[in-house]
């Protein structure tokens, strides 16, 4: 007999690492309703205690907000852990196979550090549900950032390993990798997750009061964060020249927009380094220097973003692999780019544009420029739900099961 499955579990690929990924993204867009619009005073982040004085007294739009974000939280958040739980069981079963062998073999092996690269995002996922919905999780919160720096590390080390082995075997083995198939920025893959994990160790930065704690994240973060962009910068030089001379590979078109999510994170990253130091040193950081910096992130990401579709409208991508019949795990690395886009943009007009003075703050100015993030948060919504109806319903490829 014969029993139905879906295409990412008959044609597994840690690529789709990237569907957990991009469900944790999400996450945070919503989040960023809180960060932004919940007064939160007394602390850097907003908790479940402003939350709830909001949905007490708040006016109704902002309740409304408040409700739609934790709903919204708590579905992609969910999602997040769901897709990393099925692809740890899938890629264990998939270690065991000749195609594991075939990929570790390959340029394609730089693919396993989609795996530290989702492991990282849920960690983040799963701070902002704790302080989403945890009452009184302030209260303990600097027990919890050592914590959160040796889970950080833990990670860390395995993309380490991960790139080591990769790096290792490419630049000792003659001919073991392929600068033909290098024709995309598929090896960028390593640099986000190292940037992943560096935005991840900074975050006690930005919201521990206890300087060893905070002086650590600043320190272990600029580690990762300086790796990955050494990183990527040789993977971008490399993967262009190898574009120019043999074109894009189309299946790999989606990577030329890794840029884009690589900016928000290292510029998230760069924030919360800004102001621990702040903190430790009793400094200030000028408004107007986080929105010449945010600024300039925002036009690079702008740069690739154009690039990236242009080269995808020319490949017909979306065409043949998110609206039509065929199948590529690297679809899922459509969402970073949209879903890093809505964040930055929020964090460019809150923390440039409005603490600079030059927009008010809920404005109508304010929420056309908002309104830009809103609408490619939903649209990473529904393309969300789109891939996953394409690669996760049972019955896209059948397959025998021996003994039934």
């Amino acid at each position: 007999m014969q029993r139905q499955t879906s295409h990412a579990a008959s044609a597994y690929s840690p690529l789709y690492f990237l569907a957990s990924l991009g469900a944790g993204g999400l996450a945070v867009t919503f989040f960023m309703y809180l960060m932004f619009w919940v007064p939160h005073p007394d602390r850097p982040v907003p908790v479940f205690e402003d939350l709830a004085q909001v949905i007490a007294g708040g006016s109704l739009p902002l309740q409304i907000a408040v409700i739609v974000a934790m709903v919204g939280i708590a579905i992609f958040a969910a999602l997040n852990i769901a897709l990393l739980v099925w692809n740890l069981r899938a890629f264990a079963r998939f270690k065991q196979t000749e195609e594991h062998n075939t990929l570790t073999s390959s340029n394609a092996e730089s693919a396993k550090l989609a795996l530290p690269l989702a492991l990282a995002m849920s960690v983040n996922a799963m701070f902002i549900v704790g302080m989403v919905f945890v009452p009184g999780l302030w209260s303990i919160v600097e027990y919890l950032f050592p914590a959160a720096l040796v889970a950080f590390l833990a990670i860390g080390v395995l993309a380490m390993r991960q790139i080591g082995a990769f790096l290792g075997r490419i630049l000792s083995t003659p001919g073991a990798f392929s600068v033909e198939g290098h024709n995309s920025f598929a090896q960028m893959l390593p640099a986000f997750a190292l940037s992943m994990i560096a935005v991840g160790l900074s975050a006690p930065a930005a919201m521990s009061v206890t300087p060893a704690v905070a002086g650590t994240a600043v320190i272990l973060s600029t580690l990762f964060g300086t790796a990955a962009v050494i990183y990527a910068l040789f993977a971008a030089i490399t993967g262009l020249n190898a574009m120019l001379s043999h074109g894009t590979a189309r299946e790999a078109g989606p990577t030329l927009m890794v840029i884009v999510p690589l900016m928000t994170v290292l510029g998230i990253m760069s924030l919360r380094q800004t102001h621990g130091l702040d903190g430790l040193g009793d400094g200030h950081t000028a408004a107007t220097d986080n929105l010449l910096f945010l600024t300039r992130l925002l036009a690079i990401q702008l740069v690739f973003l154009a690039l990236g579709l242009l080269v995808l409208k020319r490949l017909n991508y979306f065409g043949d692999f998110v609206f039509g019949s065929n199948l590529s795990a690297g679809s899922y690395a459509l969402i970073c780019p949209g879903v890093a886009l809505s964040v930055m943009l929020h964090f460019w007009i809150n923390k440039g544009l409005v603490a600079t003075g030059m927009i008010t703050k809920f404005s109508v100015v304010y929420w056309g420029l908002t309104g830009i993030a809103l609408v490619l948060q939903f649209a990473m919504i529904a393309l969300v739900v789109r891939l996953h109806r394409q690669h996760f319903q049972a019955g896209r490829a059948p397959v025998a099961v021996p003994g039934e």
